[in-house]
């Protein structure tokens, strides 16, 4: 069964990103142990970012000039991502833009998934939408030993506990990794 899923990492605060959207704090955290995020990805069938977090990853992969890195990374993975503004589209990956409400994007992803599962890469405020809407089942969070004082907020909702469970615990090197299944909300009485 195709589960939604944030997978992510954030800084022990609480950022997935700094002040200035930048994820340069991650790659400072050094890993001598596997990467999960290889096993992670091969259940994934199609994904989703939004827009700074996209432009950001093509700024700093320089992916308009080097387009293979995307697909090296991300193979033929449907992706959607969600913006308001323009942007270049990397040659040759499987990209849809979108905007708007989620719920009809997240039912053609999960139709390109094809049984594998959805990741909501981030930022924060767009998966806060899907879990809004209910679309959200699992979080994954590798917790980095940094703090940015401030930034991108992991997620920028208010899900208490009665609707989270943790499932699962990991420690990866400096990492640990935390994954909690999300409660779907109660539906509204109709009216």
């Amino acid at each position: 069964m195709t589960r939604t899923q944030y997978y992510t990492a954030t800084s022990i605060d609480g950022f997935i990103a700094d002040p200035d959207n930048s994820l340069d704090w991650l790659f400072t955290v050094e890993s001598q142990g596997d990467n999960p995020f290889a096993a992670f990805f091969a259940d994934v069938g199609a994904f989703a970012m939004g827009a700074t977090t996209y432009e950001w990853v093509l700024e700093h992969e320089k992916l308009l000039d080097q387009p293979r890195k995307w697909r090296e990374q991300y193979g033929d993975t449907p992706t959607w991502i969600f913006t308001h503004r323009d942007l270049p589209s990397i040659p040759g990956a499987n990209i849809t833009f979108a905007s708007g409400d989620v719920r009809p994007v997240h039912e053609a992803m999960v139709a390109a998934a094809r049984g594998r599962n959805v990741w909501l890469v981030g930022g924060g405020e767009l998966v806060g939408t899907f879990a809004d809407h209910g679309l959200l089942d699992e979080i994954i969070l590798g917790v980095a030993p940094v703090t940015l004082g401030a930034g991108a907020p992991l997620l920028p909702r208010r899900l208490l506990s009665s609707r989270l469970t943790l499932s699962a615990v990991e420690r990866i090197d400096q990492f640990v990794h935390l994954t909690y299944t999300v409660r779907h909300p109660p539906a509204s009485p109709q009216r």
